[in-house]
C-alpha cells in the first residue's frame, strides 16, 4: 500500500485476544456493536476458546448426537452446530461493512478468499462451497473435509462473530456432532497438511495482515484484552 494510500485508509485495530471464553467474547462484541457510530474505528480480534459447541441461529437439536461433558451454546450467529477448542484460530472481524462497499455475501466471500490464501502459503490446495459456507480440502483420497467454518451476524449495518481455522488442535469432538448440520463431514486441520507450523502467535499475525490488505486498511495492534 502506497504511502499516500494507506494515509487515506481506514484503521483496522488488532486484537490478540488469547484464550477466552466463548460467552464473553460474545457479549463483548454485541456490546461493542451497539456502541459503535459511525466514526468507530474496525477492529479484527483473533482468539482461540475453550471447548464448546456453538449453535447458530438456525441450529437444529438432532445435529447435536452426544454432547457429552463440552458446553453447548445458543449464539445468535449465522449457520448451524459448530465445535470450538484450544489451536483452532478464530477471526472475528466487527467492521462497518459499508466502509469498505461490502454485501454481506461479500463479507462471507472475502473470508472464505482469505483462509483459502493462507493455506496456500502452506503448499494447502483449498477451496470454498457455495451451497456450503466455509473453506474446503481435499484428502489423499480425493474426499473433501473442512478447514474452516464461516457463520457471521449483520446488526446496524457491522458485522460480528466470524471464521474458524483448524490449525493445531483436537477434532475428536466433532465427531459428537454433525459439523454444520452436515452428517458424515470430516474435519481437518492445517497440521494434517504441512509437518513444519509456526507458533500460533505467527499465524496470527500474518493473516491479520492478509484481512488489512484485502480490507484496504492500515492494521494498528491494540490491547491483547477486550474493550471495555
Amino acid at each position: 500500500m502506497s504511502e499516500s494510500l494507506q494515509a487515506s485508509a481506514p484503521t483496522l485495530l488488532i486484537r490478540h485476544l488469547g484464550v477466552l471464553e466463548y460467552e464473553a467474547v460474545w457479549q463483548a462484541m454485541s456490546r461493542f456493536t451497539d456502541q459503535r457510530d459511525e466514526a468507530s474505528q474496525d477492529e479484527l480480534w483473533l482468539v482461540q476458546h475453550p471447548p464448546v459447541f456453538t449453535q447458530g441461529r438456525a441450529g437444529k437439536p438432532e445435529h447435536l448426537i452426544n454432547p457429552g461433558d463440552i458446553p453447548v451454546v445458543q449464539s445468535d450467529r449465522g449457520g448451524q452446530v459448530t465445535y470450538h477448542g484450544p489451536g483452532q484460530l478464530i477471526l472475528y472481524p466487527l467492521i462497518q461493512l459499508k466502509r469498505y462497499d461490502l454485501s454481506v455475501r461479500d463479507l462471507v466471500s472475502l473470508l472464505e478468499q482469505i483462509v483459502v490464501e493462507f493455506l496456500a502459503g502452506y503448499a494447502v490446495t483449498a477451496y470454498p462451497k457455495k451451497e456450503a459456507p466455509g473453506v474446503y480440502t481435499d484428502n489423499a483420497s480425493g474426499v473433501s473435509q473442512k478447514i474452516a467454518s464461516v457463520g457471521l451476524r449483520i446488526r446496524r449495518g457491522c458485522s460480528f462473530h466470524g471464521v474458524s481455522i483448524n490449525i493445531d488442535m483436537d477434532l475428536s469432538p466433532f465427531d459428537r456432532i454433525n459439523p454444520c448440520g452436515y452428517q458424515g463431514l470430516t474435519m481437518t486441520q492445517l497440521r494434517e497438511h504441512t509437518p513444519d507450523l509456526p507458533s500460533m502467535a505467527a499465524i496470527e499475525t500474518s493473516i491479520a495482515s492478509l484481512i488489512a490488505n484485502k480490507l484496504g486498511a492500515h492494521a494498528k495492534t491494540a490491547a491483547g484484552e477486550l474493550p471495555a
